[in-house]
């Protein structure tokens, strides 16, 4: 009997900086050890209330989310750079979960017969629980395998 090839893991993590989201980055690193496969590392800038804004502050905003975005680049790579996994880095803006969501199901998409996952970090902060994370909506709304690392 052959033995079926291993599905190439691609591994979409969502990233803000925080201690969750590095802890999300290096239980990727961990869940691709040994695989064939890659990390996905995807910031999203989220306005609330984006309706409400004038064009000139919605430009200085999105000004704002490039400059964070190369700053949780570097991050990234120096985090990830010892590893030798292979990664990309991915800006997008929206709603986090469903920009993390969407992030997944092109890749998905691009990559049929691949396992495609999204690992994001938990927070225990009151105001998460009380008003909702991104790890409970994706929890309940998620197109693809979830893994929250506490």
């Amino acid at each position: 009997m052959d033995t079926p090839p291993a599905v190439r893991l691609h591994l979409v993590v969502g990233y803000d900086g925080s201690p969750p989201a590095s802890r999300a980055l290096e239980g990727a690193v961990r869940l691709l050890a040994g695989r064939d496969g890659r990390i996905v590392v995807v910031y999203v800038g989220h306005v609330p209330g984006l309706d409400m804004l004038s064009a000139d502050a919605i430009a200085q905003m999105e000004a704002d989310f490039g400059e964070i975005a190369d700053e949780l680049r570097a991050a990234v790579a120096k985090q990830l750079g010892a590893s030798g996994v292979a990664w990309e880095f991915q800006q997008r803006q929206g709603l986090i979960a469903g920009e993390l969501a969407a992030a997944a199901t092109a890749i998905g998409d691009d990559n049929p017969g691949d396992t495609t996952v999204i690992l994001v970090g938990s927070s225990s902060r009151a105001s998460h629980r009380i008003l909702g994370s991104v790890a409970v909506s994706l929890a309940r709304h998620c197109p693809v395998p979830l893994v929250i690392v506490p």
